[in-house]
């Protein structure tokens, strides 16, 4: 039975800003299809000369801007973070030589194991460097991020199990805030061997994160009995309470009639999974009665774990292709009224070495389903940087007030 109650959606393309948009397309001569996304205005933000190479036109009925955070760090975390209310403006150092000798002798003595490697390194190179002396000797990984200021520690799950690899992860940053290192995660990278004996990340990652430290969006949605979703990595990154999180791991959860594809030749995506979650928290919020509506709030994150850090132009533009081309099935669940906001946390920048998080202009596209008016009378433009675009969340809502309350300006 359907229900008429109010659906919002925020979509996060993970690392594609605006310049990181204007970079891949200048980098790839080949063609490119993102006509759904040029019909939301993407090509708006773009200059004329690569707006044409989406393959669509602007169909003038949505919104589109670019908008610049005002937290200090280009950072995944910061960036969700900001668009539900919260402005950080301290600074989060990158560990170029690793962790002090003094924290990992502790954290070692808490987890019962050692540890090795200490270095800064790509979390794919840092595994398949390490692997198997992992394996022989059942000692975690432990390397710094080139992008972001957390700890990981990668390790097989036939090796350690996951939830002994969960409970490393929170140690590890319970003992870095007692030692006050300023690190915004520590992340248990699981991964597995296939027959072929190729090493693949798995789902069972585990965040342990910075306490956020007040009220969020979805905290007053939350009060207020709006319905809050997280699908995908929302909730690791805005760590608090969702009436529902929605982690698909394997392929029997994909609906064959949705046509969902992998990009990744070894299947290492994990968008399908995400965009059949999102479906799937859709069509509950219109079928499940929710009096005050459901908010969806979505992170796409193949463009900067995939090929975002790899530096792989065409798979990064290929995987925007199948996110615009599945598009259609979110705007299809959506009922007349309802909002979808697509953005990023954060942009791109490709170095001879790697691909590191870049603070840069982002785009913020919205439209309301079936609306003449672009946002339905709704206004941005009222709140600085992404907190703008909670801001237009919490008017569709009716919880403007609160939010605004919330957000801490300068």
């Amino acid at each position: 039975m359907k229900h008429a109650q109010k659906t919002g959606v925020l979509l996060v393309i993970d690392a594609v800003g605006v310049s990181t948009l204007e970079y891949l397309l200048s980098k790839y001569p080949g063609k490119v299809r993102l006509p759904n996304l040029a019909r939301l205005g993407l090509g708006e933000l773009l200059p004329p000369e690569l707006a044409k190479r989406l393959g669509g036109k602007y169909a003038g009925k949505s919104y589109a801007a670019s908008v610049k955070q005002v937290s200090a760090t280009a950072d995944s975390l910061v960036g969700h973070r900001e668009m539900m209310g919260v402005v950080d403006h301290r600074t989060y150092d990158l560990f170029d030589n690793g962790f002090g000798s003094e924290y990992l002798a502790e954290l070692e003595k808490r987890i019962g194991r050692k540890t090795f490697f200490n270095k800064m390194a790509g979390g794919m190179e840092a595994i398949e460097l390490n692997a198997r002396e992992h394996e022989r000797t059942g000692h975690p990984i432990a390397y710094a991020s080139k992008c972001d200021p957390l700890i990981q520690l990668a390790m097989n799950e036939a090796v350690i199990p996951v939830p002994e690899q969960h409970k490393i992860a929170d140690i590890a940053f319970a003992l870095a805030m007692e030692m006050k290192i300023p690190i915004t995660r520590a992340i248990a990278r699981s991964y597995i061997r296939n027959a072929q004996g190729e090493i693949i990340r798995t789902g069972n990652r585990h965040d342990a994160v910075l306490p956020i430290g007040q009220k969020t969006l979805v905290d007053v949605m939350n009060a207020n009995s709006v319905w809050t979703v997280a699908v995908g990595k929302t909730s690791d990154l805005v760590n608090t309470t969702y009436r529902a999180k929605i982690k698909l791991n394997h392929e029997v959860y994909l609906d064959p009639a949705l046509k969902l594809r992998f990009v990744h030749p070894k299947k290492k995506d994990t968008n399908p999974f995400t965009i059949q979650g999102t479906v799937n928290a859709l069509q509950a919020a219109h079928t499940v009665y929710r009096p005050k509506g459901t908010f969806i709030f979505v992170n796409l994150v193949d463009t900067d774990s995939v090929y975002g850090h790899t530096r792989d132009v065409e798979g990064a533009l290929r995987s925007l292709e199948e996110i615009d081309r599945t598009l259609p099935l979110i705007e299809k669940n959506l009922a007349k009224g309802d909002l979808l906001a697509i953005t990023a946390d954060h942009g791109m920048l490709h170095r001879e070495d790697y691909g590191y998080h870049n603070n840069e202009p982002l785009p913020f596209i919205a439209c309301r389903k079936g609306s003449d008016r672009k946002l339905g009378g709704l206004k941005t433009g009222t709140l600085p940087g992404l907190t703008d675009i909670g801001g237009l969340f919490a008017q569709f809502f009716g919880v403007e007030g609160e939010y605004r309350k919330l957000v801490k300006l300068p």
